[in-house]
């Protein structure tokens, strides 16, 4: 490994995020420009745009044959997404989480989460699970506009503010052209950050002695999780504590059928899945969906107490990786302390939260039944 391995490394990450915020700003405007509602574009153009990178590296790794930095970088990418973009937004401002999260999106994450593990267990996605996977994004994208009708008021006006349509003054035959050229831009920022960014990475992969997978978990999915980041840590900055939580539930599901399938469908033998991940990594993304269900039910928030929490155990998961990929002796230490205490001790929490949140329900139950009574006697 050398200076120019890493100055490619570096170079198509810049490219990648840089690619990505003008995709979104250029295709954005053009869909606002055409009388898309704000609401969906947020929810379909720039939430999907923001997962491009992913999509970019996806593509590029599976035509090179290392399908492994595109798993990695799929499943990184997620508990990225939760236990570190979620957290670090939680802790500078409690996210609400809206109620159709509750009820659908969450659920929906961690029924695609099963089925995206059961279609990689044999140990390959093929181009077949491909298909089903983009057939699934088609759907649910499908589903996100047809449910935007249905949103409050104050969400649409969340996304009037940021997705406005141009004024007529504005709107013309160079607005077009001008925002075709930076979607154009774009996407060869991408393709070009992408090619060189897997190319440095399987580099530093050989050169380190450790594996792709550990390298697209790590490094290459932190830095296509650039985009998502810093629209979730801005929006939560703002004020817009549901639009950030949406986002990263959408990037979640995104990534999961939009990415792979469509690197699985290119891929002309698909991609083959590390017996390491579907052993460790997998299960561990599974998880951390599960966990999202009750702590967002239980009070419709993320405290900042539940955002330190997310990030203590995507410190603790990345430690993990850090310290297998070593042979550590200290890993054994490692797994007595997760699995003896820290695991316990949150899954205890969260019973108590939820006898609490229960208690809560009762109590106000038995209340409204008392007022109603009162109120009509007979």
């Amino acid at each position: 490994m050398n200076i120019t391995t890493v100055l490619l490394f570096l170079t198509g990450l810049v490219l990648l995020i840089f690619g990505s915020e003008l995709l979104v700003r250029g295709a954005s405007r053009i869909a606002a420009a055409a009388g898309i509602p704000p609401l969906v574009v947020g929810l379909t153009v720039v939430a999907f745009g923001t997962s491009s990178p992913e999509l970019a590296v996806g593509i590029q790794s599976a035509l090179a044959g290392t399908g492994a930095v595109t798993v990695g970088n799929v499943v990184g990418a997620n508990i990225i997404n939760v236990l570190l973009i979620l957290g670090l937004a939680a802790v500078i401002l409690p996210l609400t989480v809206a109620q159709q999260l509750v009820r659908l999106d969450v659920p929906l994450m961690i029924g695609v989460g099963a089925a995206f593990y059961a279609l990689a267990y044999d140990g390959r996605f093929s181009r077949l699970d491909g298909a089903l996977l983009i057939a699934g994004i088609v759907a649910y994208t499908a589903f996100c506009v047809w449910q935007s009708r249905r949103e409050s008021r104050a969400a649409r006006e969340e996304f009037e503010e940021e997705f406005a349509p141009p004024t007529e003054a504005q709107r013309g035959t160079g607005y077009y052209v001008k925002n075709g050229v930076l979607v154009l831009i774009g996407l060869g920022l991408l393709f070009q950050g992408s090619n060189w960014l897997v190319g440095s990475a399987t580099t530093f992969a050989r050169a380190l002695g450790v594996s792709e997978l550990l390298i697209g978990l790590t490094v290459v999915a932190i830095g296509t999780a650039m985009p998502e980041i810093a629209t979730t840590v801005m929006a939560s900055i703002r004020g817009e504590r549901d639009i950030a939580v949406g986002a990263v539930v959408g990037s979640v599901l995104f990534n999961l059928m939009g990415v792979i399938g469509i690197a699985a469908a290119v891929a002309p033998k698909g991609i083959d899945v590390p017996q390491a991940a579907l052993a460790f990594d997998f299960p561990v993304m599974l998880a951390v969906f599960v966990a999202c269900l009750p702590i967002f039910f239980i009070e419709g928030r993320i405290s900042r107490a539940e955002g330190a929490l997310f990030l203590s155990y995507y410190a603790a998961y990345t430690g993990y990786l850090i310290l297998s990929a070593g042979d550590s002796g200290l890993l054994r230490v490692f797994r007595v302390a997760m699995l003896g205490f820290a695991l316990p001790i949150t899954a205890l929490t969260l019973v108590v939260l939820s006898l609490r949140w229960w208690q809560i329900q009762r109590r106000e139950s038995a209340a409204a039944a008392a007022m109603e009574r009162h109120l009509d006697p007979d």
